[in-house]
């Protein structure tokens, strides 16, 4: 095992007794939506045209700004950087903190049309995990998403997640692999593991807010670094 990979693992265990009292309630950080309601992550003042990218994602907590200042959450940081790099491009944020995969399968109809993204970015599944769902559910779920996303005529990419073993290797082990099947299945890119960079430091401990399961303000510049890898060749 390689010294990335012993951190990783290292900061999972440091987590996991902050997972067990956070699965108990159900939840990774409580139904709350970061933004009331789907927005736009900025306010650009662009006008949308038929050529206009329009980028939805589809999370959870991580990317719902969840304890960070508005504006600060990797997603935000998304829309800054393709205004930075003249990419024309509307971004759409439609991530709610708690959400699982079957709450993002009844959302997206309604989101799909309401915004009728170019690209859509699924950023799911750590909720699943830790109330204990079966993972075969958890695939048909970011599977049916994906298919959607690309019969509405998005482009669509996948961000995996890993999660402490409290749930057993075995499970763990799996749940880290149905995001690689899901992506080798469906035909669609995947992140790997959204924290990479982040919970594999030597100093993780001081990249995550006190529960130590979300990440601080800092994290949040590489954490887009990682999922712009996989979406930048989409634009």
């Amino acid at each position: 095992m390689n010294q990335p990979q012993m951190r990783r693992r290292e900061w999972i265990l440091h987590c996991s007794a902050c997972v067990l009292t956070l699965a108990a309630a159900g939840t990774l950080a409580g139904p709350v939506a970061a933004q009331g309601k789907p927005e736009r992550a900025a306010d650009t003042g662009k006008a949308t045209s038929a050529s206009t990218r329009r980028i939805l994602v589809l999370g959870d907590s991580l990317s719902a700004e969840y304890g960070l200042a508005r504006g600060s959450g990797w997603v935000a940081l998304l829309d800054q950087r393709l205004r930075a790099q003249k990419l024309s491009a509307e971004v759409i944020n439609a991530s709610i903190s708690g959400d699982t995969t079957s709450g993002g399968r009844s959302r997206l109809p309604a989101l799909l049309t309401q915004h009728k993204p170019t690209h859509l970015i699924v950023e799911l599944g750590g909720n699943d995990a830790l109330r204990g769902l079966p993972l075969k559910m958890t695939r048909e779920n970011l599977a049916a998403i994906v298919q959607a996303g690309k019969a509405a005529g998005a482009k669509v990419m996948l961000v995996g997640m890993q999660i402490p073993p409290n749930m057993g290797a075995s499970y763990a082990r799996d749940f880290e692999n149905s995001f690689k099947t899901v992506a080798q299945d469906e035909r669609v890119p995947l992140q790997p593991f959204l924290l990479a960079g982040v919970a594999d430091r030597a100093d993780a401990a001081d990249w995550f807010q006190g529960d130590r399961i979300h990440p601080l303000a800092k994290a949040h510049p590489v954490m887009l670094d990682n999922v712009w890898k996989v979406l930048r060749p989409l634009l």
